[in-house]
């Protein structure tokens, strides 16, 4: 079963894939934030043409275990997901993808100077993998 992640961000949004077991996480496409409705419908048509049975969107929380300020702005780009598409929308901790698709791009060998820029695929690559692992398919 293909899943697609998305890490949502108020500039851009991180799209990564599963391979068709589940398995393991690739990074797919950055979309630029256009408004939520219109994001919306991009991933849902993304999530569409990649075959995707599940998508999985990424939420911060605060340091008492709530939505923060990036997670709550996360519920409301799933619901707004949720009228553009049938396939289910679930939520996923995004603590630290960040930092894993840094330390992932370091890992790559990436020289300083292409280090810098956006990491938002490979976040969500990092929040994908993290579910899959998590949640092994049968």
């Amino acid at each position: 079963m293909r899943i697609l992640a998305v890490d949502p961000g108020s500039k851009r949004i991180g799209l990564a894939i599963s391979d068709p077991t589940g398995t393991i996480a690739n990074p797919l496409a950055v979309l630029l934030h256009v408004a939520r409705q219109v994001d919306a419908a991009a991933v849902a048509e993304q999530a569409a043409n990649q075959s995707a049975r599940l998508i999985v969107v990424g939420q911060s929380f605060d340091d008492d275990g709530n939505p923060s300020f990036e997670g709550r702005r996360s519920m409301r780009f799933a619901d707004a997901l949720r009228t553009q598409t049938s396939i289910p929308v679930v939520f996923w901790d995004e603590s630290f993808t960040t930092q894993a698709a840094r330390a992932a791009r370091l890992q790559m060998g990436a020289r300083r100077k292409s280090r810098s820029g956006h990491l938002d695929d490979l976040a969500a690559t990092a929040l994908l993998q993290s579910y899959l692992d998590a949640n092994p398919q049968s």
